[in-house]
C-alpha cells in the first residue's frame, strides 16, 4: 500500500551516498528514513580515523570517516558513527553528536550540531543551527540561527501533519524536519518537530513553522 506521502516526493538519494542507498527506500514515508541512518552507519566497514588525544583541537571519538577532500576545522568535536563526504566543509566549533551522514560538497558551519542527521548533497548549514533528527534534501539550506527542533516540551510521540490536514502518529518521541530538496528556512527560523517542507518551499526569518509547507510555497509568518 502506497503511503500518503512518500521520501521520493521530497528528495532523491544522491550518487555520493550509493553506500547506504538499501537502507533509504524513496516508496516509505520520509520520517522513517531517520530511523534508518543508525543502522545504514552501522553497515559502513571503512572507517579511517582514529581517536584523537584527549585535549587535541578537534577531537574526534568513535568510528568516523572522513573523506580526503573534507576541509577540517583547527577546532571541533566529532563523535562517530559519522560518514563526511567528498568536498565537504566543517567550520570551526562544529559539534557532531554521533549519527550523522553529509553527502558531498555540504557546509557543516560554525557553533552548529548536528545529531542523528542525514544531510544530502550541497546542503548548507552555515551557523549556529541545530539539525537533529532530521533529514535535508539536496540543496537545502538553513540561515544564520535556524533550528530544526526534534523533541516536544511533553515528552510525547511526534505528529505528523499532512497537506489535507490529516494528522497521523510517527510513533517517535525525537523527530526533526524532513526538508525536501531546495528548500530553505530563513535566519532564526524554527521547524517544529515533525515538520514536512516541501521541495522549493521557503520558511522566512524569524518565522516558527509547524506542520506541512507544500513545494514551491512560502509561511511568511
Amino acid at each position: 500500500m502506497e503511503p500518503m506521502i512518500s521520501a521520493k516526493q521530497l528528495f532523491t538519494l544522491p550518487d555520493s551516498l550509493h553506500e547506504f542507498r538499501d537502507f533509504f527506500v524513496p516508496e516509505v514515508e520520509p520520517w522513517k528514513w531517520v530511523t534508518q541512518i543508525k543502522g545504514a552507519l552501522k553497515s559502513f566497514e571503512s572507517y579511517n580515523t582514529k581517536e584523537t588525544a584527549e585535549g587535541a583541537p578537534l577531537k574526534i571519538t568513535g568510528p568516523v570517516y572522513i573523506h580526503p577532500s573534507v576541509q577540517l576545522p583547527h577546532f571541533g568535536t566529532i563523535a562517530g558513527p559519522c560518514w563526511i563526504g567528498p568536498n565537504c566543509e566543517l567550520r570551526p566549533g562544529v559539534f557532531i553528536r554521533g549519527n550523522v551522514i553529509a553527502g558531498a560538497n555540504c557546509l557543516l558551519g560554525n557553533s552548529c550540531e548536528f545529531k542523528n542527521a542525514l544531510l544530502m548533497d550541497d546542503v548548507q548549514v552555515a551557523h549556529f543551527n541545530y539539525v537533529g533528527d532530521s533529514i535535508m534534501g539536496n540543496h537545502s539550506h538553513l540561515g544564520a540561527g535556524a533550528v530544526l527542533s526534534n523533541f516536544r516540551i511533553d515528552g510525547q510521540h511526534i505528529p505528523i501533519d499532512l497537506e489535507d490536514d490529516t494528522r497521523i502518529s510517527s510513533e517517535m518521541r525525537k523527530l526533526g524536519s524532513m526538508l525536501g530538496e531546495n528548500a530553505q528556512l530563513g535566519c532564526n527560523a524554527v521547524a517544529q518537530p515533525g515538520s514536512i517542507i516541501g521541495k522549493n518551499a521557503v520558511v522566512l526569518t524569524g518565522v516558527v513553522h509547524k506542520g506541512f509547507l507544500a513545494s514551491d510555497t512560502w509561511n511568511c509568518g
